[in-house]
């Protein structure tokens, strides 16, 4: 398979393209942030007009993967038209390209389009009630993808492993501070589902194989508070667990709204691949098995030497 991963620079896409790339023909879409990569790589801004257009026809995959986005919460909120045209604009515009040229095309959305009121897990049935710029731009992305491409799939995930710059997902904000013995707060009024990038990378490539389209929660099968990640892992690393603090999230200093429950449930998935997802434990130790084996450092290579932060 031919395939043109989005976002190639940002934690799920660099992850993605990687593992991709050991048994299938990638071509990276990347501003200017990766310095090489073990695939081609297409450099351009996709928010340009026709830009996205000249990617495709010059890759001609047989696949798509957007995973370029706007990630970081409170910047979509110090900017909502730039999310706007990440988020929502630049997704339809993506899906509507793919059915003319008639590619397959999964789109990453987010488990932060609800808005965590529920009591429960949120199926795919659920209407979301998303809070704040992020969301809402992603929530408009993934409606405006399925509208104008009904054959596409709609991936909500929520991930973390190894980044381009060390810091993008909440595994690492815990493995850098207890490494160095420092204090950090854990939000124990915050329910998620992490699932390590490299196994949704997986998911991701066999949703493309059997053919789903529509939408999915892609996330972990276990729900937990991002406290009791951290403390999960403190334990599997062997640092200290007292220096994880148990802390409300209104007690951040955090920009935009965090919903307090994004229990997903994963059924659908699970059910339409006939596969058990990996839980937890299982992607904890292949996280920390990849920090002995000098994995982070492998990832942190590829940049340009002055990485700025990038999208997911």
């Amino acid at each position: 398979m031919r395939l043109l991963v989005t976002g190639a620079s940002g934690l799920l896409g660099l992850n993605l393209a990687l593992d991709a790339a050991q048994s299938h023909e990638v071509i990276g879409v990347d501003r200017n942030t990766l310095a090489s990569a073990p695939f081609k790589i297409i450099r351009t801004e996709l928010l340009d007009v026709g830009a996205f257009e000249r990617a495709i026809d010059e890759a001609k995959p047989d696949a798509v993967i957007h995973c370029a986005a706007m990630a970081d919460v409170d910047a979509c909120e110090q900017n909502p038209g730039l999310a706007r045209q990440t988020n929502a604009e630049l997704p339809a515009r993506v899906a509507q390209v793919c059915v003319q040229r008639k590619t397959r095309l999964v789109h990453v959305s987010t488990d932060a389009v609800f808005d965590g009121k529920k009591e429960g897990s949120y199926s795919e049935a659920d209407e979301p009630h998303p809070g704040g710029v992020y969301a809402t731009t992603k929530y408009e992305g993934e409606k405006a993808v399925l509208q104008v491409n009904p054959d596409a799939c709609v991936a909500r995930v929520n991930f973390y492993g190894w980044s381009l710059t060390g810091k993008r997902s909440l595994a690492e904000f815990f493995v850098n501070h207890l490494s160095n013995g420092a204090s950090v707060n854990g939000f124990t009024n915050v329910i998620f589902c992490p699932m390590l990038v490299g196994h949704l990378s997986g998911i991701l490539m066999l949703m493309l194989k059997r053919g789903l389209h529509g939408l999915y929660h892609a996330v972990g099968p276990q729900a937990m508070t991002k406290y009791q990640f951290g403390i999960e892992i403190a334990r599997r690393f062997g640092f200290r667990e007292s220096l994880i603090s148990p802390q409300s999230v209104e007690a951040s200093n955090l920009t935009a709204r965090r919903s307090h429950n994004l229990w997903l449930s994963t059924h659908k998935l699970s059910t339409d691949l006939q596969l058990k997802l990996p839980d937890l434990s299982t992607g904890l130790a292949k996280f920390y098995a990849q920090y002995q084996q000098g994995y982070p450092q492998k990832i942190r290579s590829y940049a340009q030497v002055s990485a700025a932060e990038v999208g997911e």
